[in-house]
């Protein structure tokens, strides 16, 4: 694809255009989905761009970066697939597979045999990588929402484009944790109220 005017002036009056040339309200369903998939993806650029200035171990920032940018090129593929009607893909279309969901897993399972038991639920941070890999997180998980909607109405939305987001989720916080260990950065576990310190500085 070659780009040589950025504006268009064609969505002036809130339309939209598919892959297909079919045109539609940007607030519909489909463009939902798609347009969450691309904030998604937006928000993983601030998290691999800070994790690749952070200056932690080499090995460290390598393996977030590469497993970002992966993830990134993944959701090119959710993206253009959301925004094309079945009667319009073509053979040789990029999609999401069950080998790309079979990776999302085993990166968690990896990543996660390096943590501790999460005994209580985390606040998001663990510095400026893993607070935007929970950002991520929160908007991977509002994408899977706007997804199955779309399902609801057009239920020919490919099955491992969901399961492939849905698992993204998990992994990012699980990348979040990895990612706070491994740069030295601390995590805040939720204060149960029940055992948070009086104000005044007396025991309960």
């Amino acid at each position: 694809m070659r780009i040589t005017r950025v504006y268009t002036r064609a969505g002036d009056r809130g339309t939209t255009r598919l892959v297909g040339g079919q045109e539609l309200a940007k607030n519909a369903p489909r463009i939902e989905a798609y347009g969450t998939i691309d904030e998604l993806n937006s928000v993983l650029g601030l998290a691999r761009t800070f994790c690749a200035r952070s200056g932690g171990p080499d090995v460290v920032v390598v393996r977030i970066v590469d497993m970002l940018r992966h993830v990134q090129n993944d959701l090119f593929s959710v993206g253009s697939d959301l925004a094309t009607l079945p009667e319009d893909r073509w053979e040789g279309m990029p999609r999401i597979a069950g080998a790309d969901v079979g990776r999302l897993e085993g990166w968690c399972d990896e990543l996660n045999a390096d943590l501790g038991p999460l005994k209580e639920f985390i606040l998001p941070g663990g510095g400026a990588v893993g607070a935007f890999l929970h950002q991520a997180r929160t908007v991977c998980r509002r994408a899977e929402r706007r997804i199955v909607s779309l399902v609801h109405l057009e239920p020919d939305v490919h099955e491992d484009t969901i399961r492939y987001v849905n698992r993204l989720s998990d992994l990012l916080f699980v990348l979040a944790r990895w990612a706070a260990r491994h740069l030295g950065e601390e995590e805040y576990l939720w204060q149960r109220p029940d055992a948070a310190p009086r104000a005044d500085g007396a025991d309960s």
